[in-house]
């Protein structure tokens, strides 16, 4: 466990210039987008204005400005060089949920960050019963005159209407996690102009997509279990940028490896009449060019295409530009990696593919939940750090939990290297056809605005049968809007009353602490949605001191480490060669009263061995790549299992009185005790692939473990031939270990004479890691009886 200083901002490496090109065009739009909020100055006085107390403070809590928090330019797959940005004190104000306009905003907040967060300097519980007013003035700079004006949002929870100098600008929007713009320059008076966003957020109340949102109180407090605080209204960055008339809203870029080529499609509003032009270049150096319809789909050439990978995560920069006849009449920046995602038979498994190639898929359970910001992080920095994170500990993957961030996340994922599987939020409960509609259409938002990251390999529609309805026709309407990724149609279809489509890209299951036995089918990979969930409270970075929960607590920091690299080594050993392809560790912090992450809900502590778990990961990832001969043994014969362990090389496994024992057995033992120490080795009862270990003198009885101890008993049902089935993997010196085939990251082993599943990590007495690896090896020699 070590303490986590705040980062730095990443400084280039020399030989990587392609690669932040567009930081660069970032910073230059972050030069730009300061002028507005200094010269255009809000109504509030941001002097009078404080934040509260965070509950627990992260390494960004005191590096958040007043009047400018978030300052990067906000969406980094759509660039422009001018822009303002709107974040900083806003005048406030509550009402009920069916009032008008305030008459006075007698509050101020910090935008983005929600009025139940500290940052925001309100912290306190919104209902279903209240409506949020937000204000500020503002100028458009004079250099902006003859070009529109969007007024733009990254997202805003729930109900969003707007309105400049008192007319309402467009429709009111209806989603928590989707970007929506509009249009103001109509409604623009040439002087100081007034904004005004009422907000109104049901949360679980409602029948809208609410992820892990409740209605609980906002400062720390027991309880509240896998759900967390609220987060209502603004919480991402609002801000103005002009354009022409005739301007690009959005680019769809598919990389095709085959073709060496980039699919794209150019969207615009008020394009008739022009076309566009799309450049990848890389280094400065034109790689490909090529222009196509506005609204059609054309190709760029890439040859050669340098691909993208979590190891060699290699961005392309693009230029997109719309043509009026020759002549460019608007122009953004963007970025894209080649890379491809799928499925293919790998020795006979189905397994999902990165650019044609099995790479086993490493990652964490994120929440993306802030002590300080709830929904926002504090920093770009701090939004970064995560990420860099789950670089630190080898894994090679995330899954972002019912919570859909900020563009700027999917930015850094793509410039860090890790794949993204992105859930869509889910509902409470299950809905009318009004919610229906809406989800969905928020759904298509919200894959339209992150289609072209290269880090998003897969989206998952619900989970574990939350507001779930519908799962197979979705799962194919997702997959048909977005062939390009793979689509789950429901993680943890066994769990939690969850109900499986029977179709997607993968089949998904739930186990704590796991690892499980999930398997591959014809049509589906086998992936791991959710397991681990170990948990260990550090006092002092407690959200709720002694409140915090976890699915296994550990006593200490050495039986977490153990723990946990020994599950991602069960993986590794056992599940991987049978079939599972991915794996998703419940979870990289804590949140809230949950105390299962690797690090603490501040981000001040990483409770885990950085070299250790990334050493296990980069283990597993490699195995992956390159797999070991897989470890089997005689079926059909007669064999004896040897102790290994230095000093007890003369023992042998045997029953005696139904239960299992090692003892002393020589040339000169009784026929009886040759007998109970012979078994026969035949194909695992519960998985052919793995091994059962029958009596020679009970014919129909075979070794299985219950409770942790190692009986000899006959049986049937699922229960027995899992409980009687055993995986072989290397042991030390040419020796094998067995691991339960249920159980994968638990190991045969001898303790004082006695036969045990024994756990790395594990805190009984038959776990001591004391020899751990030599007890748990056995040598398969010659029958004591033939």
């Amino acid at each position: 466990m070590r303490r986590v200083p705040a980062p730095p901002f990443p400084v280039p490496r020399p030989g990587r210039r392609a690669r932040w090109v567009t930081t660069v065009l970032a910073v230059l739009a972050l030069l730009a987008g300061t002028v507005l909020t200094v010269s255009g100055t809000a109504a509030a006085a941001p002097r009078a204005w404080t934040p509260k107390p965070a509950p627990m403070t992260t390494p960004w809590t005191g590096r958040v400005p007043v009047d400018n928090p978030l300052p990067e330019y906000p969406r980094p797959q759509l660039t422009r060089p001018d822009w303002a940005n709107l974040n900083g004190i806003w005048d406030f104000a509550v009402t009920s949920a069916d009032a008008g306009r305030p008459a006075s905003f007698t509050e101020q907040i910090r935008v983005p960050f929600v009025a139940e967060s500290a940052l925001s300097g309100i912290q306190r519980r919104i209902t279903q019963n209240d409506k949020l007013w937000y204000k500020r003035a503002f100028t458009v700079p004079s250099n902006w005159s003859g070009r529109r004006v969007q007024l733009n949002f990254g997202a805003s929870d729930w109900r969003t209407t707007v309105w400049v100098n008192d007319r309402q600008v467009g429709a009111t929007h209806s989603g928590g996690y989707d970007s929506f713009s509009y249009d103001i320059t109509d409604l623009l008076n040439g002087g100081t102009n007034t904004v005004v966003v009422s907000v109104w957020d049901p949360t679980q109340t409602g029948s809208q997509a609410v992820g892990k949102q409740r209605l609980n109180e906002v400062t720390p407090h027991p309880g509240g279990g896998i759900f967390y605080t609220a987060a209502s209204g603004i919480w991402q960055t609002v801000w103005l940028e002009p354009t022409a008339a005739a301007h690009i809203t959005r680019l769809d870029m598919v990389p095709d490896l085959t073709g060496n080529r980039l699919e794209v499609t150019v969207r615009g509003a008020g394009t008739n009449g022009h076309q566009a032009r799309v450049t990848v270049s890389s280094g400065g150096a034109t790689v490909g060019t090529a222009t196509g319809p506005v609204g059609g789909e054309f190709t760029v050439p890439v040859p050669n295409a340098h691909r993208w990978t979590p190891d060699d995560p290699f961005l392309y920069d693009v230029k997109a530009e719309l043509l009026s006849g020759g002549t460019a009449v608007d122009s953004v920046g963007s970025y894209t990696g080649m890379r491809s995602i799928g499925l293919a038979r790998v020795d006979g498994l189905l397994r999902p593919v990165l650019n044609g190639e099995f790479v086993f898929q490493t990652g964490t359970l994120d929440q993306g939940y802030w002590p300080d910001g709830i929904y926002t992080a504090p920093t770009d920095a701090a939004l970064r750090y995560d990420l860099q994170k789950h670089k630190d500990l080898g894994f090679n993957m995330v899954r972002k939990h019912i919570k859909v961030e900020p563009q700027r996340w999917f930015y850094w994922a793509d410039r860090l290297g890790l794949l993204v599987w992105q859930d869509m939020p889910s509902m409470e409960r299950t809905p009318d056809a009004a919610a229906r509609t809406q989800w969905e259409a928020e759904y298509d938002r919200i894959i339209d605005q992150h289609r072209s990251s290269p880090s998003l390999v897969m989206w998952v529609n619900q989970n574990e049968g939350w507001g779930q309805y519908d799962q197979a026709r979705i799962a194919d309407e997702v997959k048909a809007y977005d062939p390009s990724r793979l689509v789950d149609n429901m993680s943890g279809v066994n769990c939690c009353g969850a109900v499986d489509g029977g179709n997607g890209d993968v089949v998904d299951h739930h186990v704590y602490v796991g690892p499980g036995t999930t398997v591959p089918s014809a049509t589906r990979a086998a992936v791991l949605g959710e397991f681990g969930g170990l948990g260990f409270k550090v006092a002092g970075h407690e959200w709720y001191p002694g409140g915090g929960f976890s699915y296994e607590d550990q006593p200490d920091l050495a039986h977490l480490n153990s723990r946990f690299v020994g599950l991602l080594d069960g993986i590794r050993e056992v599940r991987m060669p049978r079939g599972l392809s991915a794996s998703v560790y419940t979870e990289i912090t804590d949140v809230e009263n949950e105390a299962n992450g690797l690090l603490t809900y501040d981000r001040q502590i990483v409770k885990v061995d950085e070299a250790r778990v990334r050493a296990a990961n980069r283990a597993l990832i490699g195995a992956s790549r390159s797999p070991a001969a897989p470890v089997t043994l005689p079926t059909g014969q007669y064999t004896s299992l040897r102790v290994t362990t230095p000093g007890h090389t003369d023992r042998y496994l045997r029953h005696q009185d139904g239960a299992a024992f090692t003892a002393v057995v020589a040339g000169g033992s009784d026929a009886l005790l040759k007998n109970d120490a012979t078994w026969r080795i035949v194909p695992g009862l519960a998985d052919s692939t793995c091994y059962s270990f029958e009596s020679r003198n009970y014919p129909g009885e075979y070794l299985r473990h219950r409770a942790y101890r190692v009986y000899k008993e006959g049986g049937s049902g699922d229960l027995f031939r899992a409980d009687a089935t055993f995986c072989p993997v290397r042991g030390a010196n040419g020796g094998v270990r067995l691991s339960a085939y249920n159980f994968p990251e638990q190991y045969l082993r001898h303790y004082d004479a006695e036969l045990w599943l024994a756990t790395p990590g594990g805190t009984h007495t038959w776990d001591n890691p004391a020899l751990f690896t030599e007890d748990t090896t056995w040598a398969v020699e010659a029958p004591w009886a033939p």
